[in-house]
């Protein structure tokens, strides 16, 4: 008796534990001759055919930071599967924060078919309905990838503190001390003349301090395009959409302001998430979940 109350003790462990990798995995495809890969994880009951939110995380970071792995946690919790996405940033099978002694080479639309790559990779396997998310530079990157695909399968976008040309432009210039348009300038002419990969030295890109950029990969995220700054994305998007605004956001600011004339309460939604940061923490990953619940039951009922 004692025997067959063991083997059904540890046969109930073994399926606890299947049914844990199951709904939690890592998974990874080929893009361009390169490895991406993300984080799979299934809601209770749920399957990969039921609706599924692509997170994309901001510049730099990875998959694991903790805004995205609570995201992750806290949607599972609501009832929605995500995948959360490694950007390659140039570099195959990527994990952790960016290292800063890597030359930078990536462009920032090359984020455009990494997450095509995943919204396709996700239909193969039976997902119906996607909802696109980005956060911060993931969140322009997101309202990018919106703006030129689509794609059928994605039915809502969703984007949390998103990026603005003057949080790239000004945001330099407050960490850095001093303005990018020396350094975007040379950077613009070895564009012009065919040396797009030459490296500039020992400069401040995103969040590296002392890294290396190409002239191509500093003008694709501190250029003078348009495209740089997700207000001027969002006329372009045809799908619903949410935008979270932190109210302390000392990263992303006035982004509620910005915004305000594009916001009509139907296509396009806003949500200020008080008192939180750029990085929602704490109880404000919890609000910012709540609010894309209600959105979400409200747009794919």
């Amino acid at each position: 008796m004692r025997i067959r109350q063991a083997m059904y003790g540890a046969g109930v462990m073994m399926l606890t534990m299947v049914a844990v990798t199951v709904s939690a995995k890592e998974v990874t495809i080929k893009h361009r001759g390169i490895t991406l890969d993300a984080n799979l994880e299934l809601a209770g009951g749920k399957t990969i055919a039921d609706d599924t939110i692509l997170i994309t995380h901001g510049a730099l970071a990875y998959r694991g930071m903790e805004l995205i792995a609570r995201l992750q946690h806290l949607l599972k919790q609501r009832g929605y599967n995500t995948l959360a996405i490694n950007l390659s940033l140039g570099i195959s099978d990527r994990h952790g924060m960016y290292d800063c002694k890597i030359p930078n080479r990536h462009l920032q639309s090359d984020a455009v078919g990494e997450i095509a790559a995943w919204v396709s990779w996700l239909q193969r396997h039976g997902t119906r309905r996607i909802v696109v998310l980005g956060h911060s530079r993931g969140g322009l990157q997101t309202a990018l990838y919106a703006s030129q695909e689509r794609n059928p399968a994605v039915k809502a976008v969703v984007l949390m503190a998103p990026a603005t040309r003057d949080n790239g432009y000004i945001g330099y210039q407050k960490r850095y001390g001093h303005s990018p348009a020396p350094l975007l300038e040379r950077a613009e002419k070895l564009l012009k003349s065919g040396h797009g990969d030459e490296l500039l030295h020992h400069i401040g890109f995103l969040s590296c301090r002392d890294t290396s950029a190409s002239a191509a990969s500093f003008v694709s995220y501190y250029g003078h395009d348009p495209r740089l700054d997700t207000p001027a994305l969002i006329p372009s998007i045809r799908l619903p959409i949410l935008v979270l605004v932190g109210s302390e956001d000392q990263v992303v600011v006035g982004l509620d302001k910005k915004l305000a004339p594009l916001v009509d309460g139907r296509r396009v939604q806003m949500k200020i998430i008080d008192p939180a940061g750029h990085m929602f923490r704490d109880l404000n990953a919890d609000d910012a979940a709540d609010a894309i619940e209600q959105f979400l039951k409200q747009k794919l009922p």
